[in-house]
């Protein structure tokens, strides 16, 4: 079975192909910038064991215009891996919001695009570019199956004393205002892969997903009991340019006290924030820089950025009434010595002891980093959201 993976972003589409259930994966690639005149495709083709890469510069004006350009690589005649469009059977489309409508990964139909959009308010970043990327490919793969697996099902499984807020209950009840939680494909992928790691299904398991986006999970026995990020991707961690957890008393205090609008908050606390806040960059790379180079700044938001996933840490096993693993994924988690080293640093108490040595091996596997004998096993297991969607997509339609 052949099953096409789209990411479809606001001015981006990110995509893969897939051969399954080997999970083979045939080509992927990226359009950026679209709607510029110097939109980017990059498009790479895996053969024989090597990797081809292509890439132009040219103006993309829409989404459909990207993936038409994306639909002709597939069937080249010099460098396709398809015959024919017709070989695809499945579309898997990456949908962050599915609200307390969809618990699971769902076959997508005139109801269900009805149900993504009436969630627009939800995810107003995301949700519309989704929804357009499946509107596109439902054109341009006619014959496929089209499938939606939502970043906010695997949290699902939240009980009510994890999901609701401590508000009147008819802004549950009438809108729906409740923590739903992001990232839970990839939260998903890692907590499958450690369990599988340990060989304990029924493992307690805390996911810290870490990226420009960051978000941690408490996993018991495959499912989600508790989440850091809320109705919006906004709160729990401290992220590139996302505040985090703050204080509500801020946000009314800049807007009666110190003049700025609604608006001007949404994006100060959104794109303003976070690690880009404190130091005036977004990249981690950049930051640990600015450490080696004396920077107080960047020290402090190291400091504050770890410190905050200790405190989830602390709470998730409590949680979780115990712990089998720590889980670190995504581009920060996997690839930054530093970020682990301080957030697993005076955790003994808590059976969370790291190996200096391993933490600072770079690996694009699965690896184990605590010290020989820890009682908490510390993981940093690669994530892989279009394969997980993939796997999703497959497991549907077999069961069907």
């Amino acid at each position: 079975m052949y099953i096409f993976v789209i990411n479809s972003g606001s001015s981006s589409i990110k995509y893969q192909l897939f051969e399954m259930p080997e999970a083979r994966v045939l080509c992927s690639g990226l359009v950026e910038r679209i709607g510029h005149e110097n939109a980017v495709l990059t498009h790479k083709i895996y053969k024989g064991g090597k990797e081809d890469i292509l890439t132009s510069t040219e103006p993309i004006n829409d989404h459909g215009k990207g993936l038409s350009k994306v639909e002709k690589l597939l069937t080249d005649a010099q460098v396709g891996v398809l015959k024919s469009l017709d070989e695809i059977d499945v579309v898997g489309h990456r949908v962050v919001h599915g609200g307390e409508r969809f618990a699971a990964t769902t076959r997508i139909t005139d109801d269900v695009k009805k149900d993504i959009q009436q969630l627009f308010p939800l995810a107003p970043l995301h949700n519309p570019s989704n929804f357009l990327g499946i509107e596109v490919a439902e054109q341009i793969f006619s014959k496929a199956s089209q499938v939606a697996v939502f970043d906010t099902a695997f949290h699902q499984t939240m009980p009510p004393k994890a999901f609701r807020y401590a508000i009147p209950e008819e802004f549950y009840s009438n809108l729906g205002i409740r923590a739903y939680g992001f990232h839970g494909t990839s939260h998903k992928y890692v907590a499958g892969k450690a369990a599988e790691y340990l060989q304990k299904p029924e493992a307690k398991i805390i996911t810290i997903h870490l990226g420009n986006g960051c978000s941690m999970s408490a996993v018991e026995n495959g499912q989600c009991v508790d989440t850091s990020m809320g109705l919006g991707p906004m709160n729990g961690l401290i992220m590139g340019t996302r505040s985090g957890d703050i204080d509500q008393s801020v946000i009314f205090y800049l807007v009666n006290r110190e003049g700025y609008s609604l608006d001007e908050v949404n994006t100060i606390l959104n794109k303003k924030s976070g690690m880009l806040g404190l130091t005036g960059y977004n990249d981690m790379r950049d930051i640990t820089k600015a450490i080696d180079e004396g920077n107080a700044n960047a020290q402090m938001a190291y400091d504050m950025y770890t410190y905050r996933i200790k405190k989830y840490l602390g709470a998730y096993i409590a949680a979780l009434n115990g712990l089998d693993a720590v889980v670190f994924t995504a581009g920060v988690g996997e690839n930054d010595i530093k970020v682990r080293q301080m957030v697993c640093q005076n955790m003994e108490y808590l059976g969370i002891t790291l190996d200096e040595e391993k933490n600072a091996v770079r690996s694009k596997n699965l690896r184990e980093i605590n010290k020989e004998g820890a009682s908490v096993k510390v993981l940093v297991v690669p994530t892989n959201e279009e394969l997980e969607i993939a796997r999703q997509c497959y497991e549907l339609l077999a069961a069907e």
